[in-house]
């Protein structure tokens, strides 16, 4: 197995997160935030790992898994990237999208904080990034829990976490918004 976060928690601590801000948020402007964010923030935090299924189209043309994987998505560059697109929406469309009337710009913030969140918890919580890739070899992070445990429980530790946040999620979901309500 490969000594990263998995995707439950680079789902969920953005979902956390972001449901911490939207709670705040409303809180104090009295404004909507809708919770369509949240799981737009959620799904962005795998976006670094779309690397993943391009190695497997890659793999046809013998490239490996570590010329592929961590090298460009797991960069500054692609948050950098939904920055820049974010700042060309805001000046160049104003068509808001769905129901909710969701701004494309902040869904592309969203895209933005989901992948700074996920280089964090990879630099945090697995090993190292190249976050300027390829124009310098530098690596960042902790190598925590790798540099603590033994590989085999750092792996597990890295498992019970996700078990660990979907559990309290799901708990959340249950004493904030009454989920079994909707079984």
């Amino acid at each position: 197995r490969e000594k990263m976060p998995q995707a439950v928690t680079h789902v969920l601590i953005p979902i956390i997160l972001l449901s911490i801000f939207r709670h705040i948020y409303q809180k104090r402007t009295n404004k909507k935030f809708p919770l369509q964010y949240v799981l737009i923030g959620g799904i962005a935090g795998v976006i670094p790992d779309l690397d993943i299924p391009l190695f497997w189209i890659m793999n046809q043309f013998n490239y490996t898994y570590e010329q592929i994987h961590r090298t460009f998505m797991h960069t500054i560059f692609v948050p950098i990237i939904f920055l820049v697109l974010a700042l060309i929406s805001k000046y160049t469309i104003k068509r808001k999208i769905g129901r909710n009337k969701l701004s494309i710009t902040i869904i592309l913030l969203l895209c933005a904080l989901g992948s700074v969140i996920h280089l964090t918890l990879d630099a945090t919580l697995a090993g190292y990034i190249t976050p300027f890739y390829p124009l310098s070899n530098i690596q960042i992070g902790t190598g925590f829990p790798f540099t603590i445990l033994p590989d085999a429980m750092a792996i597990f530790f890295l498992a019970t976490l996700d078990g660990v946040l979907f559990i309290l999620w799901i708990l959340y979901l249950e004493i904030k918004h009454k989920i079994s309500d909707f079984i």
